[in-house]
């Protein structure tokens, strides 16, 4: 499980295609010496299990099934894309944004990302404009949670095909939100608590704190 709290932004240093499949090498400067083979690593919104890794260069690799590369970004990114990377949270931590499953649930397009001072440069708030699919749209609630490439978000607009979300200027400077452009496709997960209250609201059944500790929340 995640946070979506980002520790860290990498970058691809390369892509192998694989028969359908995709072998992914990722920088990973500070994190990959924290890092054993299977692990789980989120990147940019995507639960991967590390492999191969080395020190120097702080480096590790990732099999992209064929369901991922369909289902996710992670297919458009290129050599030098700049990557969001979270690894998970341990037993007991404080759970500073929201349950982030690292299971993506669709890819939107970002339709714009504009300061909202533009005199303040970089102390500028941004206001994010997501395209978003009609299959996660039951999903999303103003004030909800949302995980944008991996990133703990709350949305602060609904329209019928879109969301805006606020993000401050630690978020636009230390993830990588500030590389991507119009156009550009990102991870979305929506909250895993309210697909699976929608699920089960009408079975009578009734989501409890001690429901959620129970099955690991």
């Amino acid at each position: 499980m995640f946070t979506g709290l980002i520790e860290a932004t990498g970058s691809v240093a390369a892509l192998e295609g694989r028969d359908g499949a995709l072998r992914i090498a990722i920088t990973a400067p500070g994190l990959a010496q924290r890092l054993k083979p299977g692990d789980s690593i989120a990147v940019s919104g995507v639960c991967l299990t590390a492999l191969d890794i080395t020190a120097e260069p702080p480096l590790f690799h990732a099999d992209l099934a064929a369901e991922t590369v369909a289902r996710t970004s992670l297919s458009t990114l290129r050599p030098g894309s700049a990557v969001n990377l979270e690894l998970p949270t341990p037993a007991g931590t404080p759970l500073g944004g929201h349950v982030v499953q690292g299971h993506v649930d669709a890819t939107g397009t970002l339709l714009s990302l504009e300061p909202v001072a533009p005199a303040a440069g970089e102390q500028s708030d941004w206001w994010l404009r997501i395209g978003v699919p009609d299959s996660i749209m039951p999903f999303l609630v103003e004030k909800g949670s949302i995980a944008i490439e991996g990133i703990s978000l709350t949305i602060a607009r609904v329209e019928p095909q879109a969301i805006s979300v606020a993000i401050i200027p630690h978020t636009y400077a230390h993830t990588n939100l500030h590389t991507l452009t119009p156009g550009s496709p990102v991870n979305l997960e929506a909250d895993v608590l309210l697909k699976f209250a929608q699920k089960k609201q009408h079975s009578g059944f009734e989501l409890s704190l001690e429901y959620l500790i129970a099955n690991g929340y």
